[in-house]
C-alpha cells in the first residue's frame, strides 16, 4: 500500500513531536494507559482521512516504527524542506496546554465554559458558539451516527488524543474541541472556512485537494462532500446569532 507523501510527512513531523515533550503530560499518560501513544492516534485519524485501514496499516506498515524502506528519496527532500518555523508550530500545536489538566464540570454555564476556552486557545466565542449549534443544537448527550459525541461532536480518537477523558462533560468538550478547531485555524493561517472544512471533513482530505486557504476552498467546494459544503453554510448562517 502506498501512504501519500503529504501524509507520512505529517506523521513524521508528529512522530518527532511525541518524542520530544509527550512524557508526564495529560496526553502521554492517557495515551500510555490505552496502549497507545499520541503517534498512533494521529495516524490513525490520518489513515482514516486517506480512505485506509488504519488499524491494519499500523499492524502491518509500522510495527515498531517508520522503516528506512518508507523512507524514499522523495520523502527526504520533502521534510528537508519545511522551513523550521512550520516544524516548530507543528510541534508546538501537538503539544499546547497539554500538561494542563482538563477542566471538569457539567454544571457550568455554557457561555462561561465558552469564553474560557476562547480566551485560551484564541478562537472566537461566536465561531465555538456556531459550532456548538451546528454539531448538536447545544445538546451534551448528543451521539452521531459516526460515533461522535457531545456539544462539539469529537470521535473517540480525537477526544484520546487531545485529552479528553469524557466526551459528554461539557467544559471537557468544549476544551477540547476548541482546541482542535484551533489546531486547524493554525494549520491553515487563520482561514476559517478552510479550518471548518478541516474540522468536519479531516485535513488530510482537505490538503489533497490542494486546499490551503478560503479562496482556494470557495473555488474548489464541490469536490469537497455535500455534507461539508452545507456545514460550512450553516455555521456561517449560526455565527451571525453570535456577533463576529
Amino acid at each position: 500500500m502506498q501512504i501519500d507523501p503529504r501524509t507520512m510527512g505529517q506523521l513524521i513531523k508528529s512522530q518527532m513531536a511525541n518524542s520530544i515533550d509527550l512524557q508526564g503530560t495529560s496526553v502521554g499518560t492517557t495515551s500510555s494507559d490505552k496502549g497507545e501513544s499520541l503517534f498512533d492516534i494521529l495516524l490513525k485519524e490520518l489513515m482514516i482521512s486517506e480512505g485506509q485501514d488504519a488499524e491494519s496499516t499500523l499492524r502491518n506498515e509500522l510495527q515498531g516504527g517508520l522503516t528506512s524502506e518508507m523512507m524514499t528519496e522523495e520523502m527526504w527532500q520533502m521534510l528537508q524542506s519545511f522551513e523550521e518555523t512550520e516544524l516548530s508550530g507543528s510541534i508546538n500545536m501537538l503539544d499546547m496546554n497539554t500538561s494542563a489538566s482538563i477542566p471538569t464540570g457539567a454544571g457550568k454555564d455554557i457561555d462561561e465554559l465558552v469564553s474560557r476556552a476562547s480566551q485560551t486557545y484564541g478562537v472566537p466565542e461566536s465561531l465555538i458558539k456556531a459550532v456548538i449549534e451546528t454539531e448538536s443544537s447545544f445538546n451534551a448527550s448528543t451521539v452521531s451516527s459516526a460515533g461522535a459525541k457531545g456539544l462539539m461532536q469529537l470521535m473517540d480518537g480525537t477526544a484520546r488524543g487531545l485529552g479528553v477523558s469524557d466526551s459528554f462533560d461539557p467544559a471537557q468538550n468544549i476544551d477540547g474541541g476548541t482546541r482542535y478547531l484551533s489546531y486547524q485555524l493554525q494549520r491553515f493561517n487563520g482561514n476559517e472556512k478552510t479550518a471548518l472544512a478541516a474540522y468536519n471533513a479531516g485535513p488530510g482530505r482537505v490538503q489533497r485537494l490542494g486546499i490551503t486557504n478560503d479562496q482556494q476552498l470557495m473555488e474548489k467546494l464541490d469536490l469537497l462532500p455535500q455534507e461539508t459544503q452545507n456545514y460550512i453554510r450553516k455555521i456561517e448562517l449560526a455565527r451571525t446569532k453570535y456577533g463576529n
